[in-house]
């Protein structure tokens, strides 16, 4: 599995650029287009389609354009089999830092997230 391991890091790589430089075409090249977003950390729970998720992340100034430190991170990955895999990683946005549960599916050939579940948590310090 070092090949797929490597190919679905470069995935989590890509997914970490797109949301730092705010970059959509690069999201929806990560992101199945029946992907799930959604976070039980807002009431009531937030859920998003991809066409609804999208928008959002264009609407942003990005991480990059504010001079934002990095804090990209990958917990773990684990696979259940040759199309199937999760991801647990860390990433921050402004003075927020997420947990994310990514789930993928390799569909013709190609890993994708097909859900994104997190969890927000406050960072008392500046943004750096």
């Amino acid at each position: 599995m070092s090949s797929a391991l490597a190919a679905l890091e470069k995935v989590i790589s890509n997914y970490f650029d797109a949301l730092y430089h705010c970059d959509t075409d690069l999201l929806q090249q990560v992101f199945h287009e029946k992907a799930i977003y959604a976070t039980a950390d807002e009431t009531p729970l937030l859920y998003r389609t991809m066409a609804e998720y999208v928008p959002v992340v264009a609407a942003r100034q990005s991480p990059a354009s504010r001079g934002e430190e990095r804090r990209d991170v990958i917990d773990e990955i684990q696979f259940a089999g040759e199309n199937t895999a999760f991801a647990r990683v860390r990433c921050s946005i402004g003075n927020n830092d997420f947990t994310d549960f990514l789930t993928f599916v390799r569909d013709e050939g190609r890993w994708q997230i097909m859900a994104k579940i997190f969890e927000i948590r406050p960072r008392n310090e500046g943004v750096a």
